[in-house]
């Protein structure tokens, strides 16, 4: 059992490598399989179809995500936000090709990952610290956090693939940031 469950890591970890270096449109069964010494049938015990594997990299994206927000220590919920969505955005300039995977739901819905057993609590606890943030009296929680993290996930996503120095040069992303909290948390 140890020997198949680090095979499959083995898999996951060359698959995550590659990814940052090819992105996902190149990273193919072959490349990784290749990279991890493995015949081109070997995932297949594991992963039984290249979507599966997708998923399984993303999983690893998402719980470096994860990780990331459960380390920010901060005092006040709004703080907490704040330093949540700094590091969101830091995490899509720094890995932008785990970035874009991660959020490629036609790429990787069905793969049988279930990465909504991941998504879904992080998405539960932005909620819950909108709630806590949030000016007594504000709309839904949940309804807060969709428009927050939409435009959180615009922001993220126009600094990763340098999108936002072309529309606007020299922006000041953390200014962007700061003030898509203040609209939300109003």
């Amino acid at each position: 059992m140890a020997e198949s469950e680090s095979l499959r890591d083995r898999l996951v970890d060359v698959g995550v490598e590659l990814l940052e270096e090819v992105g996902a449109a190149h990273l193919g069964l072959r490349a990784i399989t290749r990279a991890a010494g493995v015949s081109h049938g070997a995932p297949r015990r594991y992963f039984p179809t290249h979507r599966a594997l997708l998923a399984a990299i993303a999983a690893r994206g998402f719980a470096d995500l994860a990780a990331l927000f459960t380390a920010v220590d901060a005092e006040s919920p709004r703080e907490r936000l704040a330093r949540m969505s700094d590091g969101y955005i830091a995490f899509a300039a720094r890995r932008p090709e785990m970035f874009a995977l991660m959020f490629r739901h036609d790429l990787l819905e069905g793969s049988g990952e279930n990465l909504r057993s991941v998504t879904l609590p992080l998405f539960a606890r932005f909620a819950e610290l909108i709630g806590a943030a949030a000016a007594s009296g504000a709309p839904d929680p949940r309804d807060r956090a969709t428009a927050l993290w939409t435009n959180l996930h615009g922001i993220a996503t126009a600094q990763a693939n340098r999108s936002l120095r072309l529309v606007a040069p020299g922006a000041d992303v953390g200014a962007l940031v700061a003030r898509a909290l203040a609209v939300h948390l109003a």
